[in-house]
């Protein structure tokens, strides 16, 4: 059964590094739908699809690219983060049907293979999340990423696989099986963070309240120092629910903006309520 994974890496500014990731993600049993570094943000997200096996060796391979590399005590970047691996979701690209109890337990499997695989060639400790969640700890990432990198050593940590100490220069990672959302960054024509940040809190009321147009819709703000820029990234995480154009709409209506992108990839069963939304063909993911 083929999966989609959307891992999200604490470089972006090693240009040999994602030529490297392209190289690995040229397998040819591989679909890759997305690959982008932001300087900024200091991040590079990747979105590839393959059967589990598969999916598992490529982001290990792509680990062990990436963890020669990165040292997160010399890390600056706008995005907040705990690891060089950051997080690694992993989704099945269904359409408006639940997953059935076969294919869950599936990708639970192979969220499982892949943290255990994780923390034990690279002595790294890995958490479980949202639908993996054994239910040792938080399941969302806000809270898990909560005191950032520094504040790693003042936890007490409770990884589901490898050590109880994070790693000296790669952090923590944090692994699982989530539910399909859709993430959009909006950039801003300022660097005014208090314009930002406004924008994002908004939304945050606006899905408190139960405004229908943003249901699920989780916002955070962002600088963009080098192109004088901010942005808010948002999250559509009941897409099945939330049309995406409305948000489009009135981020329009409400802000300087100046960019809207797709980050990873989006279902064909999106794509009739995005029309004004930019994706390129290999970011649609086919579901059954």
């Amino acid at each position: 059964m083929r999966l989609v994974t959307v891992p999200n890496w604490s470089f972006a500014r090693e240009t040999s590094l994602q030529n490297k990731f392209l190289d690995v993600l040229s397998h040819p049993s591989v679909s890759l739908h997305y690959c982008e570094s932001d300087v900024d943000l200091n991040r590079t997200v990747t979105a590839f699809s393959a059967d589990g096996p598969v999916l598992v060796d490529m982001v290990i391979r792509l680990a062990m690219a990436a963890f020669e590399v990165i040292d997160l005590n010399r890390h600056t970047g706008s995005h907040p983060r705990i690891g060089a691996l950051d997080v690694c979701p992993i989704v099945l690209p269904i359409g408006h049907r639940s997953a059935t109890q076969a294919e869950l337990l599936n990708s639970l499997a192979v969220a499982e293979n892949l943290a255990s695989q994780l923390a034990a060639a690279f002595e790294l400790p890995v958490i479980l999340y949202e639908r993996s969640e054994r239910g040792r700890h938080e399941a969302d990432l806000a809270s898990l990423r909560k005191g950032g990198f520094g504040g790693l050593s003042e936890r007490t940590l409770r990884p589901d696989f490898g050590p109880a100490q994070h790693h000296s220069r790669l952090g923590v990672s944090v692994v699982g099986v989530r539910d399909f959302m859709v993430s959009i960054n909006f950039d801003l024509r300022t660097e005014d963070m208090a314009v930002a940040e406004k924008l994002a809190g908004k939304i945050r009321s606006m899905r408190g309240e139960g405004d229908e147009r943003m249901l699920g819709v989780r916002a955070m703000a962002l600088a963009l120092p080098s192109r004088g820029r901010c942005q808010v990234a948002v999250h559509l995480t009941l897409p099945d629910l939330t049309p995406i154009d409305p948000i489009i709409e009135w981020t329009m209506a409400n802000a300087p903006l100046a960019e809207v992108e797709l980050v990873g990839v989006i279902r064909d069963v999106d794509m009739p309520r995005a029309d004004r939304l930019p994706v390129r063909p290999e970011q649609v993911i086919a579901t059954d």
